[in-house]
């Protein structure tokens, strides 16, 4: 007798590992933005939680097979989708990223093209399972995450944009690429990084200044250094048990730059401390390995691929954010998985775990 998906087989440790983080983010964001014109933030998060809450649960009932048969309309879709962002998008801060819809409800399509370039990407390495990668099949899936990255750098939007190359990468890895061929991409990527920043023509002084400033914040205390700067002396404020909710300098007097998203980890920091922090990448370590365990017994190869491109992701969002918030990397506006404020970037998480729910709960249909 043909057993069909049952919310049994749901991953209810991780999924309660997630909402402990969720909840923590809710808790920091109301800390965080009490005495600013953002007060109340943490209303809208709690909005955005149950939506992601409900989508995760429809999302998890979706053959993930399906969306590997469909993913070449729906990455066709999502392409037109950027470009029609480029053409009509809101103008916000000097970068169009966004659709307004019916309502006063902004569409980010740049979020939701992670969540489908992970469906694209496992579907083409899937379909070359069994043979040595050439040159051809890692150009042509170069040129598939290639394209959306470009149409978002144009907006522009580097950090988005960023996200996208660890799917990549770890369809590469997976997929069977030979330790040479790697060897030769790593080392034309960096010449060609070379190339780009000594010709002046794709980034500009301001941006240079802004990608190299974490190195030394204190050059340019006051311009390309402040966030960085402002960002340290809040972590280093926290000690060991941290000041308390509320209660930090940094925070509640609004030197600390958009304590709710980009540095809502130097935030908690300086309330909750040392201790409050290593608690807050417990969780991650915990949601990480509950993920890559689901991968480990997916029922089929795409499944395995699947999973581990949301693996890729989150682990890349997780280390750029919080390398950026305590000085090791560049300020680029990624935000922090599950804590940072933000619609766009809880629905993708959450539709993301609800692809790797139905990869989990497919293992016990037969």
């Amino acid at each position: 007798m043909r057993r069909f998906l049952s919310f049994r087989d749901f991953d209810w440790t991780l999924l309660g590992f997630v909402m402990i983080l969720s909840i923590i983010s809710i808790l920091e964001i109301y800390s965080a933005t009490m005495h600013t014109k953002f007060v109340g933030f943490q209303k809208m998060q709690m909005l955005w939680l149950l939506g992601g809450l409900v989508a995760m649960f429809v999302f998890s009932l979706i053959d993930y097979h399906i969306l590997l048969d469909f993913i070449h309309w729906i990455y066709g879709f999502c392409v037109v989708s950027l470009v029609a962002v480029l053409a009509v998008g809101t103008k916000v801060l000097g970068a169009r990223r966004w659709i307004k819809l019916p309502g006063g409800i902004h569409f980010q399509p740049s979020e939701w093209v992670k969540l489908i370039l992970i469906v694209a990407v496992a579907r083409y390495f899937v379909g070359l399972a069994g043979r040595e990668l050439t040159w051809k099949d890692i150009f042509k899936a170069m040129a598939m995450v290639g394209v959306p990255m470009l149409l978002v750098l144009k907006q522009p939007d580097l950090g988005t944009a960023l996200t996208y190359s660890p799917i990549l990468l770890v369809g590469l890895f997976l997929g069977g690429i030979d330790w040479r061929k790697a060897g030769i991409i790593i080392l034309v990527g960096l010449l060609a990084v070379g190339v780009v920043w000594k010709s002046g023509k794709v980034l500009k002084p301001y941006q240079k200044a802004r990608l190299t400033s974490f190195m030394n914040p204190d050059d340019d205390p006051r311009g390309t250094g402040y966030q960085i700067r402002q960002s340290l002396i809040a972590v280093g404020d926290g000690g060991v048990f941290g000041r308390g909710a509320t209660k930090g300098t940094q925070t509640q007097g609004d030197f600390l730059p958009i304590p709710y998203t980009d540095f809502i980890f130097a935030a908690f920091c300086e309330e909750h401390g040392f201790i409050g922090a290593m608690v807050v990448l417990l969780l991650y370590f915990l949601i990480l390995m509950r993920l890559i365990q689901n991968a480990q017994t997916a029922a089929d190869l795409p499944g395995t691929l699947i999973v581990m491109g949301v693996v890729a992701v989150l682990i890349f969002q997780i280390a750029v954010n919080i390398g950026m918030v305590i000085g090791l990397m560049p300020v680029t506006g990624i935000p922090l998985p599950l804590m940072s404020y933000g619609g766009s970037s809880v629905l993708f998480t959450f539709l993301a775990l609800g692809m790797v729910m139905n990869v989990r709960m497919s293992r016990f249909v037969n």
